[in-house]
């Protein structure tokens, strides 16, 4: 008997709500502090280049080869996978991508409640005063056994009133808001940031190519920015695209989709090196350049004109949160979904286990951070989830996916959902799948040795 949680099963109200929805569930807070880090390290505009030639690569065929799965079997990931392949083991990279994502949920959302406790920090005029202080700051902060605790179980919470309300009401809906109002703050930010004296160093450094800078690491730099840019072996983009109509172009969605991220990246860029340049900072990486180097920048930056700092400060952790909330969702979806229809459990059942789950990891994370050692084969909770989902989960994942699609899936099964059943050219499709059964593999597989530091 048919599952009664796969009966009426919800779907994306519009066009619009698909791309802001999907695009959200990429763009993250990596963006913002590993994208620019990335683009600095690598010669900067070479490796945007680089960058863009490997999302066409890698980004795209992937992409689409978890849409294939997702709207195909029109369910959660696990009984997706096991749909399109009669019940073989395949299932479980389903599984994977679930297990994947609630761990990224666990820890990401310790970063997540970093952002929450700097927007408030910054509204109160706290987050100001020499680099000495700022740096003390973020670290008598993160390790505090408790603050930090509280502001990522928080961010779990704020996650779940949104996913509990279900896919319209809940997703979609806060999409439709929370995008626009990244896209608005971001663009504010970019002008603010290149009108200030200096910056054209910054802008020529992003935008003008110098192609004597390009080496085999930017290469596998740019591979995997790429990968992890648009949540590639999450089980996101499966379970996203379970919700999209028959009749949605997933050529043309994931283009828009791609082309939003990557913006958003590059505008990120136009934020963080103008500002940087004008007062001669190098921007650095990870948690140091979002909590330590920026609000120095920004101060320095603006200091002829304290108000504007003010409100440049409280934008930049607005932006944050609302960047770090789409991604959460949609790693909270995933395993939301699972429980709704395998366990046959009532949605707000469902996601009241992956907010307990995601926080009880949160907790660990946070504590482990500073506060208390807590340690899995020598690192620290946190460290060990982000390096366990970045350099084996995630590339396992996405891995298997495009010889799931390229190579087991019925080439008509694929055919018929790439082209929506014959009514849409099929002129790309032979491309598409020699990318997927070659080049995707091939790049996974690079972007896989290189996170494990073989090449």
């Amino acid at each position: 008997m048919k599952n009664k949680a796969l009966k009426g099963r919800a779907r994306f109200g519009s066009r619009l709500g698909i791309v802001l929805a999907t695009a959200g569930s990429a763009v993250g807070l990596g963006n913002v502090w590993r994208f620019p880090y990335m683009v600095g390290e690598n010669g900067g505009a070479p490796f945007i280049v680089l960058y863009i030639g490997c999302i066409l690569m890698l980004g795209l065929p992937g992409m689409i080869a978890e849409f294939i799965v997702g709207r195909h079997a029109q369910a959660n990931a696990a009984r997706a996978y096991d749909k399109l392949s009669g019940g073989r083991p395949w299932r479980f990279v389903g599984y994977l991508g679930i297990l994947t994502s609630t761990i990224i949920l666990g820890f990401y959302a310790v970063v997540a409640g970093w952002c929450l406790q700097y927007l408030y920090a910054s509204l109160a005029g706290h987050v100001t005063g020499t680099a000495d202080y700022v740096r003390q700051y973020f670290v008598s902060f993160s390790t505090h056994p408790l603050k930090p605790v509280v502001w990522g179980v928080a961010f779990v919470i704020i996650t779940h009133l949104v996913v509990v309300r279900g896919v319209r009401a809940g997703i979609e809906r806060a999409s439709k808001v929370l995008m626009p109002i990244l896209l608005v703050l971001l663009v504010v930010l970019v002008v603010a940031s290149c009108l200030l004296p200096g910056a054209a160093d910054g802008i020529r450094f992003l935008l003008e190519p110098d192609f004597s800078e390009l080496s085999s690491k930017a290469m596998l730099e740019a591979l995997g920015q790429a990968f992890f840019s648009l949540s590639l072996g999450t089980a996101c983009l499966c379970t996203y695209a379970s919700y999209f109509s028959r009749k949605v172009n997933l050529l043309r969605s994931a283009g828009q989709i791609a082309v939003l991220d990557t913006m958003i990246a590059i505008l990120s860029g136009l934020m963080i090196f103008p500002a940087a340049a004008s007062v001669g900072v190098n921007p650095d990486s990870g948690p140091s350049l979002i909590f330590i180097t920026l609000p120095n920048v920004f101060q320095q930056a603006f200091a002829a004109i304290p108000a504007v700092g003010y409100m440049v400060s409280v934008m930049f952790y607005a932006l944050l949160v609302f960047a770090a909330l789409t991604s959460t969702i949609s790693m909270h979806e995933i395993g939301t979904a699972f429980f709704t229809e395998e366990l046959n459990l009532p949605r707000k059942r469902s996601a009241w286990v992956i907010t307990t789950v995601a926080s009880l990891l949160c907790v660990g994370c946070a504590l482990s951070v500073g506060a208390v050692d807590l340690k899995v084969a020598g690192l620290s909770l946190m460290t060990f989830c982000d390096q366990l989902t970045a350099n084996v989960m995630l590339p396992t994942g996405a891995l298997l996916t495009c010889i799931f699609v390229g190579w087991y899936i019925p080439r008509q099964v694929v055919h018929d959902e790439f082209t929506n059943c014959g009514t849409l050219s099929n002129s790309l499709f032979s491309i598409f799948l020699f990318f997927v059964r070659f080049v995707c593999p091939i790049c996974i597989a690079l972007v896989f040795l290189h996170q494990l530091g073989v090449i």
